[in-house]
């Protein structure tokens, strides 16, 4: 097998770039061992209270949090985490304003939560300044659904929709498995099963699959697309991260690939072919369903302004082209400036900043070598890898 090593130390360095650029903006361990502990005290506090409809409450995550694919807002040290209130004594004979208003009245009752609790349209939320958002969305059990789904309140506050944080998050999870076929990988396999000089060394993991790099990449992408342009009216996460999911499965299934990069590039191009177009009574409109539960449409509010539609399809196209020229591009400052462009300075800075301490620390300690699917990186954190002296295929020393 043929393979373009120059071209594919590039992609490997982008690969790197991008997984620590997605580490900078993703919650760290101790923040969500932090919100963790919180929310499950005030899991205690709500099911403590003496309402029926607080009794044998449970309070679990959702979102992205849940799901591993959390992206700082730009400007903002908090992060949202998102909480589902689940009340096993609450049915439709109540209106949601009247069960998020028992979740309110309660959480008023406790003097740290009274000075922290914000009221949000369908939501209350605990904010933790320069920390984290608590979002609590109240929710009862959905009989409709066979897959243990939940409705919680629409916008008005009158109606009861469907929803299945916990289906949808195994879904995902179970997609998130996938694992993807890299010839490089194969290549570079078959190339050292002779080599008496190469030592392989245990995988180490960022707790992170590549399905979630995914995600957050496209998600920060749309951040910084959209920062300067009419909020408004850009694709929320869930829609990105069910059509990226979606995408990656097939991907995954039917496709190989020569390298990580050139996968996300498949996944990322494939998005709109799961958007359909017409509704489930037959009628014309955008359609991208939640596959776990009955009656949820992601794409409910494109059909009643299309112009989100169209910001869509306008972002999609951009993300796409951005990231296939990030692979052609040439010497590290001007990868730099494009990734600027796309992800903003600050992360992409903090990246190549850490990026390049460890391959200079790597290459001093003799530990330097090249991973098929993680590039650049100090030997011990990889599967397999050959020493290497020190290359100029950015324009100069990348070290």
């Amino acid at each position: 097998m043929f393979v373009d090593h120059r071209l594919a130390h590039r992609k490997a360095y982008l690969i790197n770039l991008l997984a620590r650029m997605c580490a900078e903006l993703d919650i760290t361990e101790s923040r969500l061992q932090q919100a963790k502990e919180r929310y499950e005290g005030v899991a205690r506090w709500l099911a403590d209270g003496e309402h029926f409809l607080l009794h044998d409450l449970s309070i679990y995550l959702q979102g992205s949090t849940a799901l591993g694919t959390s992206v700082r807002p730009i400007g903002k040290n908090e992060h949202d985490v998102d909480l589902v209130a689940f009340m096993p004594a609450g049915t439709t004979v109540w209106t949601p304003a009247y069960i998020k208003k028992v979740i309110g009245d309660r959480l008023k009752a406790h003097a740290t939560y009274a000075r922290l609790l914000e009221e949000k349209i369908r939501c209350w939320r605990l904010v933790y300044a320069n920390e984290f958002h608590l979002d609590i969305t109240p929710a009862i059990l959905n009989i409709a659904c066979r897959n243990q789904g939940e409705l919680v309140p629409d916008k008005s506050l009158r109606e009861w929709k469907g929803s299945n944080p916990r289906g949808y998050r195994k879904a995902f999870e179970t997609r998130a498995a996938l694992v993807p076929v890299i010839m490089l990988t194969k290549a570079f396999d078959e190339s050292i099963k002779s080599r008496a000089d190469i030592e392989p060394f245990p995988v180490t993991s960022s707790g992170r699959s590549i399905l979630c790099r995914i995600v957050q990449v496209a998600k920060r992408h749309r951040d910084v697309h959209f920062e300067a342009r009419d909020l408004a009216l850009w694709p929320i996460s869930v829609i990105l991260t069910t059509l990226i999911a979606w995408s990656y499965e097939r991907c995954v299934r039917a496709g190989v690939y020569d390298t990580e990069f050139d996968l996300i590039i498949a996944v990322l191009r494939g998005m709109p072919d799961f958007i359909g177009r017409t509704l489930p009574d037959g009628s014309p409109g955008w359609h991208i369903p939640n596959e776990t539960t009955v009656d949820e449409n992601f794409a409910e509010r494109w059909n009643d302004d299309p112009d989100k539609a169209q910001a869509f399809f306008t972002w999609h196209a951009k993300a796409v082209a951005d990231m296939e020229n990030l692979a052609r591009v040439d010497g590290a400052d001007q990868v730099r400036k494009r990734m600027d462009e796309s992800f903003g300075p600050r992360p992409v800075g903090a990246a190549f900043t850490a990026l390049d301490n460890e391959i200079a620390s790597a290459r001093r300690s003799g530990l330097l070598g090249v991973a098929p699917l993680v590039g650049l990186t100090a030997a011990p954190a990889i599967a397999a890898a050959v020493p290497v002296r020190n290359n100029t295929f950015f324009g100069r020393d990348c070290g």
